[in-house]
């Protein structure tokens, strides 16, 4: 039989282990408290410098003359990523729904890049890791003025990839023929650059899309027309994807608003005002504190 005293501080303490956590999930994963927007700030200041060192670093001038506080910075920054990832995985009810999440692996990714140079040597290959770091300002920006748009480009490109889809394939069978033609027109001239399809194909495509690098060009007058029929279609077929994708943005732009509240259980955002449970991982959205303060 336990003791009443032993209940009793159980009691009293518990309270307070559950306002320190329910704190730091308000400073971490809310947006419209001023704690939350401090943190969110703050962290969009230490991401932006993160990224900014490792731009210098990659500078031999600067590196050779500050290469020490270049190091010891990055340090600081992959200890700061390190302590807010592992409280968010303490954070979030169901680690593993937050820890293969896409914004978990970002976070992951943000603090490896210092270990794995700590433990096989060398930094500059994994520069180019440490600027996913710039992936962490779309987490970042959630606040109330940034959530409403970044959910209606997601939204809007999530609903619009099955028009893309085909609308590329469409467009790589026309690049594809249009190779071909340009090969069996070409192909036989001196000198010729269209040495076969693929090469040919290559050509097609940079015409179409209008970017002409001018490393291979047509030396036949039937060939130089096919390239203007090419150029002229790749104007009208640069319009189609963005009129597809901007008409889905409308449509998710009308649905209704959404708030910047976090999952308790996976960390993810963007939940109808009265939606009570979680549209990723079926969590319950309530939270400890707003769970006391409806009973």
């Amino acid at each position: 039989m336990q003791d009443p005293e032993e209940n009793s501080d159980q009691a009293t303490s518990l309270p307070g282990k559950l306002s320190l956590k329910n704190k730091l999930w308000e400073i971490i994963f809310e947006a419209e408290t001023p704690s939350g927007k401090f943190f969110d700030v703050a962290l969009l200041w230490v991401i932006g410098a993160s990224v900014l060192a490792v731009m210098l670093e990659s500078v031999a001038s600067i590196d050779l003359r500050y290469h020490k506080q270049l190091a010891t910075a990055e340090w600081v920054f992959t200890i700061i990523f390190s302590i807010e990832y592992l409280l968010r995985i303490w954070l979030v009810r169901r680690p593993m729904k937050y820890i293969f999440s896409f914004y978990g692996i970002v976070d992951l990714l943000s603090c490896l890049p210092s270990y794995v140079a700590l433990a096989f040597g060398g930094g500059t290959p994994y520069a180019v890791i440490r600027l996913l770091r710039l992936l962490r300002m779309f987490r970042v920006l959630k606040m109330v003025s940034h959530v409403r748009g970044a959910n209606t480009i997601m939204r809007g490109l999530a609903a619009s990839r099955a028009k893309i889809t085909v609308f590329f394939f469409a467009v790589l069978i026309l690049a594809m023929i249009a190779g071909t033609l340009m090969f069996i027109v070409e192909s036989n001239q001196e000198g010729t650059s269209f040495t076969n399809i693929p090469v040919s194909i290559y050509y097609s495509i940079v015409t179409i899309t209008t970017l002409g690098f001018g490393d291979i060009t047509p030396h036949t007058a039937l060939g130089q027309f096919f390239t203007s029929i090419m150029v002229l279609a790749g104007y009208a077929i640069i319009a189609v994807p963005t009129g597809i994708v901007t008409s889905d943005m409308i449509k998710v732009a009308m649905r209704p608003d959404e708030t910047t509240d976090a999952c308790p259980g996976c960390g993810i955002h963007g939940h109808l005002p009265d939606a009570s449970y979680c549209r990723k991982c079926g969590e319950s959205l309530e939270t400890p504190e707003t769970q006391r303060e409806s009973q």
